[in-house]
């Protein structure tokens, strides 16, 4: 088991750190009007998503193994309201999520991929709680490039293999 708990913990944070590097790839190209705009008074902006994977990141992987995932302090809710915070702010709010994501997943065992914990007093494995997070952070990744995609319009410069392109890609 321990070659293929390996396996997966190395595999499932090289898929976070791409996860990221999409979502890096946003930041970099949306400006702060973009970065704050919605598309209707219920829609996200790319601003509150950022906020909001910061606040699900901080629950989910602070005392990982030891507390549920989604801790008493958070305020969810919170997370969604458009943010009162400069582009600078949002960008560390990103980085720090991600920091205390990725620097959980490489603390953790082999051994510990079968552990139990909670995420809002669901019992899971290990193995199924990182799958449950990195399904959540795709989603919620693709919704940014999305907003950005749609906003930058033919300004937007593609986070995967441009279209026209496929035959670079291809293996001899």
């Amino acid at each position: 088991m321990t070659d293929v708990a390996e396996s997966f913990l190395a595999g499932v944070t090289a898929r976070m750190k791409g996860v990221k590097a999409l979502g890096d790839g946003v930041l970099r190209q949306v400006s702060a009007e973009q970065l704050f705009h919605r598309t209707d008074v219920e829609g996200n902006s790319v601003a509150i998503i950022v906020r909001h994977l910061h606040g699900n990141m901080l629950s989910r992987w602070t005392d990982f193994l030891k507390t549920d995932g989604e801790k008493s302090s958070r305020t969810r809710d919170l997370d969604f309201e458009q943010p009162q915070s400069s582009p600078g702010q949002i960008n560390e709010l990103w980085q720090q999520g991600w920091d205390c994501t990725l620097n959980a997943l490489t603390s953790l065992q082999p051994d510990e991929v079968l552990c139990e914990v909670q995420i809002r007093g669901q019992p899971l494995t290990v193995m199924d709680a990182i799958l449950r997070q990195l399904a959540h952070y795709s989603y919620h990744v693709g919704q940014m490039v999305t907003l950005a995609r749609e906003q930058l319009g033919d300004r937007w410069q593609t986070l995967s293999i441009a279209r026209g392109k496929s035959e670079d890609y291809k293996p001899v």
